[in-house]
């Protein structure tokens, strides 16, 4: 990557106003932006349609519900579709990268909402979901060969495996990617995907000041150095000035910004969220959250038809997801969601919140703070502000979309009111909560405390939830990046650990040279709290017949330094006995495919190799344009 992109300054775009649909767009794309109910630009589509097509460079920053998504897919698919030579088979013109599963599948659902407007490459997508039906067939025959066409591919990981998703691509080959940087990394790296410069337009990154933190710095400079240097590049977010100055190792060149900023009360354009989103806080003791939050849902009429509620960690959503629905209104369906969950489970719980008919609660960890657009979110409720003041205003845009009039609603505890002014500073104001009047009494936080604490006693796994999930949240509080505001040492431990429902106080590191008062625990008959589950039932009580069990080894032999030659053989033998477990699990798994399977996996070798031998056969001077 040259060393002196990005280092000049970001050029501004003019403001547009809010704008007609811009009637130098294609017919199919006007046509699907008023079938999508589109009447009208968003100030950010009118921006950066233009741009993008002019061959620029963008870093877009606008507000939440703003339009984003439209704004670099409209113009990408244009790209693609409007060039002179179509993109060759196994070669990609696009990319689009996204920080979760979640984002991704909803960005690849829009993109295929657009197509379907676009008549042949609706047909090729009609063809990948009804493979073998001839009507679809005799339909694609309408259109030559050479007629431009987009196929999209979403690559995220745990739904299919590399190799399947190797392929999809083999068989469809897509010439545009929505992917996270892990799954995406896989694919890039397989000697049958192309990307070169002949070929490769454009690589969006939405939320991008996400993609360019540590947790992804190392999977996207390995893209970023995989991909060639002469694209348009677009940075997406509702908060990317925070990240501008990492801009650099994105390889932008001479890039245009785009921001999208809201008129405050005061009538200066300073607000970093939409208008129609009201943002509110609470100052109360941490046994008072949950009692407050059944009834703020209950005090809300009508109440609202989807909720999302933010913990600090995804332990803390598991042990709550079992606690929460013996204080909320009984026609409240408590759904979790965290990074943590298996693949299947997150899209399941997922879609389960957004069809939901009735009333539901999502209880949810950051992983659902960016860029999802569910409908009828009118609610967003912190009950701890997250660490990163970024995620802050990511969290309350999942309501107020679009113009929809939304609410959000953060927690704070007495010590912590500060935390208004902080974010006033990083202009996201946000004002006390006065309607509707959620104040509870001293006998309800009892009663809440009370019906966790027979909860957690039914079943000593939740216990050991319990203090895992006050643990976690513990660390996670101590690593706030406004550590002034959030102290450990003026939090009032009793009161938390009723919030709770603990049954006794965990033993925490952080909390270690902290003097804490004795917890008013109830009593516990340790020896016979028994686990639901009887196997770890089984095991507790064989752990109690054989009693304590002596530490024989000593630490200092246990840490003594080994022989390399002993490193080394030890090493060999792991990667014997790997390749022994691999093979015998591969003749497992063979033996219970089907045929079909089976001549599905022979089908795709057989293309790989050829694909292999028509590469080599170029290599040697011949020219290669892909099989059917």
């Amino acid at each position: 990557m040259a060393p002196d992109r990005g280092k000049a300054p970001l050029k501004r775009a003019g403001s547009r106003s809010w704008d007609a649909i811009d009637p130098s767009l294609s017919p199919w794309v006007i046509d699907a932006m008023a079938a999508m109910n589109f009447t009208r630009m968003t100030p950010v589509q009118a921006s950066t349609i233009p741009l993008f097509k002019a061959y620029k460079d963008v870093v877009v920053e606008a507000v939440t519900g703003s339009g984003k998504t439209l704004a670099y897919l409209i113009p990408v698919v244009e790209k693609l579709l409007r060039l002179e030579e179509p993109v060759k088979r196994h070669h990609v013109g696009a990319i689009i990268v996204s920080p979760t599963r979640e984002l991704a599948t909803q960005i690849y659902n829009v993109l295929l909402s657009l197509l379907r407007f676009h008549p042949p490459s609706a047909a090729e997508l009609r063809k990948s979901e009804n493979a073998g039906d001839p009507d679809v067939e005799e339909a694609l025959e309408t259109f030559p060969s050479s007629t431009p066409k987009v196929v999209a591919q979403l690559l995220v990981g745990g739904s299919t495996t590399p190799a399947q998703d190797l392929s999809w691509f083999l068989k469809a080959s897509p010439n545009i990617l929505i992917a996270t940087p892990g799954r995406l990394l896989d694919i890039m790296t397989s000697r049958d995907v192309h990307y070169p410069k002949s070929s490769f337009e454009v690589l969006v990154l939405d939320e991008a000041d996400r993609l360019l933190d540590h947790g992804f710095k190392d999977d996207l400079t390995k893209i970023l150095n995989l991909l060639p240097k002469e694209r348009r590049t677009g940075l997406f977010s509702a908060s990317v000035s925070e990240a501008v100055d990492q801009l650099i190792r994105v390889g932008l060149r001479n890039p245009v910004k785009i921001e999208v900023k809201v008129k405050g009360t005061n009538g200066v354009q300073d607000k970093r969220t939409p208008a129609s989103l009201k943002m509110t806080y609470v100052v109360t003791r941490a046994s008072e959250r949950f009692s407050a939050l059944a009834v703020l849902l209950k005090q809300l009429t009508p109440m609202p038809l989807r909720t999302i509620v933010y913990l600090s960690t995804c332990a803390a959503v598991d042990y709550f997801q079992a606690l929460l629905p013996a204080v909320l209104p009984s026609e409240v369906t408590l759904v979790p969601l965290h990074g943590k969950h298996p693949a299947n489970v997150r899209e399941k719980n997922f879609v389960r919140f957004t069809n939901s008919a009735s009333s539901a609660v999502l209880l949810t960890t950051d992983v659902a703070a960016r860029g999802l657009d569910v409908p009828s979110v009118d609610l967003v409720i912190q009950i701890d502000p997250p660490s990163d003041s970024k995620v802050f205003l990511h969290r309350c845009g999942r309501a107020g979309r679009a113009g929809r009039k939304g609410l959000s609603v953060v927690f704070l505890l007495p010590h912590e009111t500060d935390y208004v002014e902080f974010l006033k500073v990083r202009h996201t104001p946000i004002e006390p909560l006065t309607e509707p009047d959620i104040s509870v009494t001293d006998e309800q936080c009892i009663a809440a405390k009370e019906r966790f604490q027979s909860i957690v006693l039914n079943d000593r796994a939740l216990h050991d939830k319990a203090q895992r999930a006050f643990v976690s949240w513990v660390r996670s509080y101590s690593k706030h990046e406004a550590k002034s505001i959030f102290s450990l040492a003026q939090i009032d431990w009793n009161d938390h650990a009723a919030a709770w429902g603990l049954l006794k106080m965990p033993k925490i590191a952080e909390l270690k040279h902290t003097k804490l008062s004795p917890y008013n625990s109830p009593v516990v008959d340790w020896d016979n709290y028994r686990y639901k589950d009887k196997q770890r039932e089984q095991h507790r009580k064989q752990m109690l017949l054989e009693g304590p069990q002596e530490k024989t080894a000593d630490p200092k032999k246990r840490n003594s330094t080994v022989a390399w030659s002993e490193k080394l053989e030890h090493k060999a033998s792991k990667e014997v006995k790997r390749s022994k477990k691999d093979a015998k699990r591969a003749y497992e798994r063979g033996t219970k495919l089907t045929e079909d399977e089976k001549s599905y996996e022979a089908e795709t070798a057989r293309m790989v190799e050829e694909l292999r031998a028509q590469q080599a056969k170029t290599a040697e001077g011949g020219d290669f344009e892909g099989f059917d």
